[in-house]
């Protein structure tokens, strides 16, 4: 009779273990859903697609067009690719800058290579945008007036 304390709680911890398991399968009995009829399991979807147990009403019902429904991702539509901005920073030594889109009022960068003519801070000119591995750079740079 000289059980350790170790013992005593393993002991209890099966026990409880036991009782646990005895616990849900009786909940489990009286919960059954076995043996309802197939119109207790019947689920339907109403018009606007949620999960309900009654039929949908069919004078609710909508003609959908085939051609309305798109498959994969939404269409792009191009967007305006010339642009209007005015150069904000341009440093002929090293040949670059930024032009300052009125559009978006961000800044892009441009390199002198894509310049029409020479430019200087303030110009306006009108350009199109082109994404680079470095980012998004303005190509065909053309002075305004």
């Amino acid at each position: 009779m000289s059980e350790t304390f170790a013992k005593k709680e393993k002991e209890k911890k099966k026990a409880k273990e036991r009782r646990d398991k005895a616990q849900k399968m009786q909940d489990r009995k009286e919960s059954n859903t076995k043996g309802k009829s197939l119109e207790d399991m019947m689920a339907y979807l109403d018009e606007n697609g949620n999960i309900t147990n009654t039929p949908p009403d069919p004078r609710k019902r909508k003609e959908i067009n085939l051609d309305d429904i798109q498959l994969g991702a939404a269409r792009v539509e191009p967007e305006n690719v010339l642009r209007e901005g005015v150069i904000s920073f341009f440093n002929d030594a090293k040949g670059y800058g930024f032009i300052t889109d009125n559009a978006s009022r961000e800044n892009v960068f441009v390199h002198a290579n894509q310049l029409s003519q020479v430019v200087k801070e303030r110009d306006k000119v009108t350009f199109e945008r082109e994404r680079t591995p470095k980012g998004i750079s303005a190509v065909n740079v053309k002075k305004v007036g």
